[in-house]
């Protein structure tokens, strides 16, 4: 991945393009640690277009975790938010915007544990990156879905969304990352890095 460089604010209508302004050297460093960070090879981590009304400057990328049948097993978007200004909001200058998708074993949808515990996985994952992060909050959503008739696949899915932000303390993100990774992975049904899985997924 590249460091791009990001317009502050929106080109005038019908008139003439708006200075570039240089990336500040706090998320130049940001961007970089992003970029740089070596995620295990399940994962498919790819730039993504970031939102362009929501920060001064801002980055984004994709994860993917896809079966050996091409199928996704979990996806989600990491979005780098920075103002150099801050914000009262964030506690801070940079701001992380989490987006997490998953399918379930069927046997979680009757938990009512299982909000709780989606956000746990995203909590626990950073803590044990020792990314340094304050001001976290979100919402995680649990849906359950019965076919009927000719549709293929099984009868009963469950399927889980996680929304989050979070403020990072320094621009070394790399340890964010690879927390949000592992959040996918363990949505995912993936075994911790490092370790085989006796059974198929």
């Amino acid at each position: 991945m590249t460091v791009p460089t990001v317009s502050e604010g929106d080109e005038p209508s019908g008139g003439p393009a708006a200075p570039v302004a240089a990336p500040p050297e706090v998320f130049r460093l940001a961007v970089e640690n992003l970029s740089n960070a070596a995620v295990r090879p399940e994962v498919r981590v790819e730039p993504l277009r970031p939102p362009q009304r929501l920060a001064p400057f801002s980055y984004a990328i994709s994860a993917e975790i896809l079966d050996a049948e091409g199928k996704d097993l979990a996806t989600g978007r990491l979005v780098l938010l920075h103002d150099p200004d801050g914000h009262e909001a964030w506690d801070g200058v940079l701001r992380l915007v989490a987006y997490a998708a998953a399918e379930l074993d069927a046997e979680m949808g009757v938990d009512p544990m299982l909000p709780a515990v989606g956000w746990s996985w995203l909590t626990d994952a950073l803590d044990e990156r020792a990314a340094a992060y304050r001001a976290a909050g979100g919402t995680v959503t649990q849906t359950t879905s019965t076919r009927f008739g000719d549709l293929h696949g099984p009868r009963t899915a469950v399927s889980i969304e996680l929304r989050a932000s979070w403020t990072a303390d320094t621009p070394e993100l790399a340890p964010h990352l690879l927390g949000f990774v592992d959040l996918l992975c363990t949505a995912a049904g993936l075994p911790p890095e490092g370790v085989i899985a006796l059974t198929p997924q």
